[in-house]
């Protein structure tokens, strides 16, 4: 039986503050084959959601570098994952731009419906801030990057496994 459970945002958006600009020792670092965007924003999902999903091949999952799901790591993946999600860890909606909240993601995109990027969203007022690795920001305006599409990811909850 699964329970479902408050996503912690706030421990997100630290998490997200805290390692912005660093790396946290206990993740590799993907910058130099592909990128650390999405390994990023699982990190902080992770620190809001404390559950993974184990499920081989389409759950969401880091145990180190060769034992994790490409949803932990890679940007079309991690959407396919929160928004299909049914089973335990954290599962998302896609919203509009206002109904965006601290601790949610923000995929950037090409015209061509390509994703290729993955923000976590650290503040929303006045403007969106986010944190981010790949090029690492931290509270960079949302506004002042280039892309031709947005998607925004609200992590509606948390399940886990009844104890």
């Amino acid at each position: 039986m699964l329970l479902v459970i408050p996503y912690n945002a706030a421990s997100a958006v630290e998490y997200a503050r805290r390692w912005a600009l660093g790396r946290n020792p206990a993740y590799y670092d993907f910058e130099g084959i592909g990128g650390d965007c999405t390994n990023f924003a699982s990190q902080c999902i992770y620190a809001g959601a404390g559950v993974m999903n184990w499920t081989p091949v389409t759950g969401w999952y880091y145990v180190n570098s060769s034992e994790r799901t490409a949803s932990w790591t890679g940007v079309e993946f991690l959407y396919d994952f929160l928004v299909g999600n049914r089973g335990p860890g954290p599962w998302a909606r896609e919203v509009r731009r206002g109904e965006a909240r601290p601790g949610d993601i923000v995929q950037l995109g090409a015209t061509d419906g390509h994703f290729y990027h993955s923000p976590v969203i650290v503040e929303t007022s006045p403007r969106i801030l986010v944190c981010a690795h790949t090029l690492d920001a931290l509270d960079r305006p949302l506004d002042t990057y280039v892309f031709a599409r947005a998607r925004f990811l609200h992590i509606s909850g948390v399940r886990k496994e009844a104890q």
